[in-house]
């Protein structure tokens, strides 16, 4: 059975098929990673294999999902083709180093993850969010404009900066000026610097570029639930330095609205990745979009889906978070539309969530944990237990045909 938008159900998932049916079965799966455990592309070569096992002729579609973090480009190229593209950027302390993006549809589309040269991996235990910096991002996004690119996918996640996207505004040409009318460019500990905005440098490539940022979280720009307070401790703040932050956010949002006019602060998501969403929106002029309905719509998914039998998705918890739109609850939505069954496997789901999941169209929730272990001890057998489910889930619809 598969959930409608309007509420009703319509038996689907265990009609009969003939064996010549049964042979040309079309599975599509389309998982984020299980953090900490497995990655979707990990989670795809587990499900491809187990459908292989059990329906030798089934045609299986693999569209491995990242939230926009490490991995993002990875997942795209792996889904859609591409090709992988180095270049020598400013890391997070402005030192040179080699970071990548994917360039896919046949070179127009080209897809950056900050965290390539911004990551909280890149600072290990240097981490100060008053220091480090998005320049090199914004030398990324000028080598895809080289290329002639038409659209650009960013995808906001893992980093380790707090400066609102001037690091990266600052590569493409836009010129920050302290109140002696210096010209720097900010970090999180000198945004308060900042006194006024030149945004006429900014590169003539980008002028038509279509800018999408995956953003998946809905924090404004600054105070208690913004970029510092939240994201903060993670990239080594203490509450002092969270406070510091804060101020220095604020008086960005502050300029910006003096100088462009328009207050950006409230918007959702303009506080992810150090308020590098409202960088985007302010400086690049870029659309903040959730990062599954941004991968649903580049691997073309509703054409994808058009003929496939089962639908396979899944993330490490399915709970309240997962019913704001992210990967599951996104590709049931979609899916609904055209009325297909939808599996979600997971790591674990609250039970008071599953029961609204099925209402957003999931047809069915499988978590892998097989006992009541702590995820100290599941999470060392993740690949056998996602084995295990869904051999047991093919084994039911082999069953059902």
């Amino acid at each position: 059975m598969v959930s409608r938008p309007d509420g009703n159900r319509k038996e689907l998932l265990f009609t009969p098929l003939t064996v010549t049916e049964r042979t040309l079965m079309k599975f599509v799966l389309i998982p984020d990673s299980f953090k900490g455990t497995l990655s979707s592309t990990q989670i795809c070569a587990i499900c491809h294999e187990k459908i292989k096992a059990r329906f030798p002729g089934a045609e299986i579609v693999s569209v491995p999902v990242a939230d926009g973090g490490e991995g993002s480009v990875d997942a795209f190229l792996t889904a859609v083709g591409g090709t992988r593209e180095t270049v020598t950027v400013k890391g997070p302390y402005f030192e040179d180093m080699p970071a990548s993006y994917g360039l896919i549809d046949n070179g127009q589309t080209a897809v950056i993850e900050m965290a390539a040269c911004a990551g909280l991996p890149l600072v290990e235990n240097r981490k100060n969010p008053l220091m480090t910096t998005t320049y090199g991002v914004g030398q990324l996004i000028l080598a895809a404009a080289q290329k002639g690119v038409q659209k650009i996918i960013l995808g906001l996640g893992g980093s380790a900066t707090n400066d609102g996207g001037c690091g990266a505004a600052a590569a493409a040409g836009i010129r920050f000026y302290d109140k002696n009318g210096k010209d720097f460019v900010p970090t999180g500990g000198t945004l308060c610097d900042i006194a006024g905005i030149d945004f006429s440098g900014m590169s003539p490539l980008l002028k038509d570029i279509e800018m999408i940022a995956m953003c998946d979280i809905d924090n404004p720009m600054y105070g208690p639930a913004g970029a510092s307070f939240v994201f903060g401790p993670q990239k080594g703040a203490d509450f002092r330095m969270v406070e510091e932050l804060d101020f220095g956010v604020h008086h960005l949002s502050d300029v910006l609205a003096r100088e462009t006019g328009n207050d950006i602060s409230r918007i959702p998501g303009t506080g992810a990745a150090g308020a590098m969403g409202a960088g985007m929106i302010a400086f690049f002029h870029a659309r903040l979009q959730m990062g599954i309905q941004t991968v649903l719509d580049t691997v073309k998914f509703d054409d994808l889906i058009r003929d496939a039998d089962y639908i396979i998705t899944g993330e490490g918890k399915l709970d309240s978070q997962s019913l704001r739109g992210k990967v599951v609850i996104g590709i049931a939505q979609r899916a609904a539309r055209q009325q297909k069954p939808v599996i979600a496997i997971v790591g674990g789901a609250e039970d008071a969530e599953i029961q609204s999941a099925y209402e957003m169209g999931v047809t069915a929730v499988f978590p892998i944990n097989r006992l009541p272990q702590d995820f100290s001890v599941s999470r060392q057998y993740s690949a056998e237990n996602l084995g295990y489910t869904v051999d047991s889930i093919l084994r039911l619809l082999q069953a059902a045909t």
